[in-house]
């Protein structure tokens, strides 16, 4: 249990610690999620204020916002979290409000046809880190296959993933007729190439960087990040396949 103080009065909200995939380790020893966890509310009618609110929703913000209003670990915001842990607590906030049953379509890999699934959000685990990788901190060497360049690399976290958001639409308005997602992204995540951290250094370098290293190190990214698998077997028409866990509008709405 948690206490709030609102409106003159103290009120109790029923809460959970939750555990993170990254275990705490990419986080700086003075924050509280170093602790490997974070705490989170219940959801009440407040939170589904905010789920039905058409202005959060058409700025794209209702999601972030009712994790804020969830998360009551002192100074903590999903703004903080890697992007791993944050949907790992987006996927514990649906399980403490709604349950882990969550039903919608889902394509047979087979033949393309959709049909209706239940899948049971509790079974989703914490994705396997592989066992070479230090994650003492959120810094981590990669040499580029190609061009044998060392990159060092961090991981990114949710408010970095909204200054990539940001950068993105500020060029759209400008009519900009191609969107550098894939080169901001990796700006945002590399901290310096061969040792030099210079704006200029990182600019040149991811932009005249090779397609082969650039695949080799995203895929290098994606491999070491802490995440929750959203992926399960299920049974289609008598076979098992294994198909992606879709967000559709229905995890946080589900139908009444």
């Amino acid at each position: 249990m948690t206490d709030k103080n609102t409106s003159r009065q103290k009120i109790q909200y029923p809460s959970e610690v939750i555990d993170l995939p990254s275990g705490g380790k990419l986080y700086d020893k003075s924050s509280p999620l170093n602790s490997g966890k974070i705490e989170l509310k219940y959801m009440t009618a407040r939170e589904e204020d905010i789920l039905t609110s058409q202005n959060l929703i058409k700025k794209g913000l209702v999601i972030d916002k009712l994790l804020d209003s969830l998360i009551l670990t002192p100074g903590v915001s999903c703004d903080s979290l890697m992007l791993g842990d944050k949907n790992a607590v987006m996927v514990a906030a649906r399980i403490l409000a709604y349950g882990p049953e969550y039903s919608c379509e889902v394509v047979n890999p087979n033949n393309g046809e959709k049909v209706k699934h239940e899948f049971n959000l509790a079974d989703c685990p914490f994705k396997e880190l592989p066992a070479n990788v230090e994650y003492s901190e959120n810094q981590f060497i990669f040499t580029l296959p190609v061009a044998q360049y060392d990159v060092l690399f961090k991981l990114l976290s949710g408010a970095e993933e909204k200054e990539i958001t940001a950068e993105l639409n500020a060029r759209k308005k400008l009519g900009s007729q191609i969107s550098p997602e894939l080169t901001t992204r990796l700006r945002k995540a590399i901290i310096s190439i061969n040792g030099d951290n210079s704006p200029a250094a990182l600019n040149v370098g991811v932009d005249n960087m090779l397609s082969k290293d650039s695949y080799a190190l995203r895929q290098e990214i994606q491999r070491i990040t802490p995440d929750i698998e959203m992926r399960q077997e299920v049974i289609i028409e008598g076979e098992s396949v294994t198909v992606d866990i879709p967000m559709t509008v229905g995890f946080f709405w589900p139908e009444s």
